[in-house]
C-alpha cells in the first residue's frame, strides 16, 4: 500500500527486517512515533510485562512504533509491536541498533520540570493577545486595564501559565516597532506579577524577551526558535530562562503563500532538533526546551493534518510538546466556514486528540472548556 504526498512517497512496508533501512537507497534517518496508546490499569499492566513503555513519563505507554526510514525521494514505513522493533534493531546492530535504541530512550525518559511545572500531566497557556490584530481576538485586550483582567480570568479559570503577546504573527501580519511591542506588554506583566502563576512572553525580540524576564516572565515563546534575532539565544542561555521553540516556514508576511515541503511531519522534526541543539550547545539545557510544530505557519491545511497526525513522533526529541491549533482555521477549512470565534468545536478536538498523542502542553484561547474537556479525558483514560 503507498500513500503519495508532495516531495516525497510513503511506501507502508509489511514488516521490519534487516533490509528495511535499506529499501531503494540507504537510509538518511530512521525516525520512531510512538503508538499503541495506553491508560490506567491497562498501562501499568503492559509496563510490567515489557509489552509496553512509559510515554515521556507521563499518564500513557505505548505498546506500538511506527518506524519510519527516509532515503532519496521515499519514506519506508512499517508498524511493529514494541518488543519486535527492540529485536529488529538488535538484530540490525550497529548505528541503527544505537540510534533506535537512544530514540526509544527518549521517548520514554521522564521530562523534567518546565518552568516549575511538572508534565505528568496536560497544562494549558492561556492566550493573552494584547494587539489590535490578532487573527481571533485582536483588539479585545488592548487597553491595558482589559488586558490585565483578561489575564486574571485566564488564571481563575485553570491556566497553569498566561502566554502574553504584544505582536502579531498571524498570516500576513507585518512587523511591529519594538517600542511599540514593549508599550503593549509592560503593563500587563506589571498588573500580573503578584499571580504566582508561570508568565510567558510571545515575542521574537530579544528586547522584549529581556524586558519580560525583568518583569517576571519565566518562558520565552519565539516563533521563530530564537533564530529571528541574532542576541535571543545568547540572552536565553545567560537568563537560564525556559524556552518554546517553534517551527514557521517563512516569515509572516508571506509564510502561507505556497509552502513547500519534503514530507511536512519529518521536515519539522528536522527543523526542530537542529535548534535543540544549538541551545544546547550554546548552554541552554534540554530540561528547558520545548517545542512546537506551529501549526497554521507556513503551512497548508494538509501540511498542519499530516504533522496533526504523527504528532507523536516529536517525543522522540526529549523535549515537553507544545500544541497551538485554537480556534484555528486548519481546525473547519475542510467543512465548515464558521470565523474564529465559532470554533470551540473543532479546538476541543484537536486539543484531545493531541492529549490522546502525549502532548503535555496546549496553548488555548478557551481555557475553562479546554480545563473540562482534559480533565474529563484524563478522568475517563486513568479509569480504565
Amino acid at each position: 500500500m503507498t500513500e503519495v504526498f508532495r516531495g516525497e512517497g510513503i511506501v507502508q512496508s509489511p514488516g521490519l527486517d534487516r533490509g528495511f533501512v535499506m529499501s531503494g537507497s540507504p537510509a538518511k534517518r530512521i525516525y520512531l512515533r510512538p503508538t499503541g496508546f495506553l491508560a490506567g490499569e491497562a498501562a501499568r499492566a503492559a509496563s510490567a510485562v515489557g509489552s509496553a513503555a512509559t510515554l515521556a513519563g507521563g499518564p500513557l505507554a505505548f505498546t506500538h512504533v511506527e518506524v519510519l526510514a527516509r532515503n532519496e525521494g521515499h519514506i519506508a514505513v512499517a508498524t511493529a509491536p514494541l518488543r519486535d522493533v527492540q529485536g529488529w534493531a538488535s538484530t540490525s546492530g550497529g548505528e541503527v541498533e544505537r540510534h533506535v535504541t537512544g530514540l526509544l530512550s527518549r521517548i520514554s525518559m521522564p521530562r523534567p520540570s518546565f518552568a516549575g511545572l511538572t508534565l505528568d500531566r496536560t497544562r494549558l497557556l492561556g492566550i493573552l493577545n494584547a494587539t489590535p490584530d490578532s487573527f481571533s481576538d485582536g483588539g479585545m485586550h488592548l487597553v491595558p486595564e482589559t488586558a490585565i483582567a483578561h489575564g486574571w480570568a485566564l488564571i481563575s479559570a485553570g491556566s497553569d501559565i498566561v502566554d502574553v503577546g504584544g505582536e502579531s504573527t498571524r498570516p500576513g501580519a507585518v512587523r511591529v516597532p519594538v517600542e511599540e511591542e514593549l508599550r503593549r506588554v509592560r503593563p500587563v506583566f506589571a498588573g500580573l506579577a503578584k499571580s504566582n502563576t508561570t508568565l510567558s512572553i510571545d515575542t521574537r525580540n530579544s528586547a522584549v524577551m529581556a524586558a519580560a524576564i525583568d518583569a517576571g516572565a519565566s518562558i520565552i515563546n519565539d516563533v521563530t526558535a530564537l533564530a529571528g534575532d541574532s542576541r535571543s539565544l545568547r540572552l536565553a542561555v545567560e537568563r537560564q530562562a525556559c524556552v518554546i521553540l517553534m517551527h514557521m516556514q517563512g516569515d509572516p508576511t508571506m509564510m502561507n503563500v505556497a509552502p513547500s515541503y519534503r514530507y511536512a511531519p519529518l521536515d519539522v522534526y528536522d527543523f526542530l532538533e537542529d535548534r535543540i541543539e544549538a541551545c544546547i550547545a550554546a548552554g541552554l539545557p534540554r530540561a528547558k526546551i520545548a517545542v512546537d510544530p506551529g501549526i497554521g505557519f507556513g503551512k497548508t491545511t494538509d501540511h498542519n493534518v499530516a504533522i496533526l497526525e504523527r504528532i507523536s513522533l516529536l517525543h522522540g526529541l526529549g523535549c515537553g510538546v507544545l500544541l497551538g491549533a485554537s480556534r484555528k482555521l486548519v481546525l473547519g477549512a475542510a467543512r465548515y466556514t464558521a470565523g474564529p470565534m465559532q470554533r470551540l468545536g473543532g479546538s476541543l478536538g484537536v486539543a484531545l486528540a493531541a492529549v490522546e498523542q502525549g502532548v503535555q502542553l496546549l496553548r488555548v484561547h478557551d481555557v475553562v472548556e479546554t480545563r473540562q474537556a482534559v480533565d474529563v479525558w484524563h478522568a475517563l483514560r486513568d479509569g480504565l
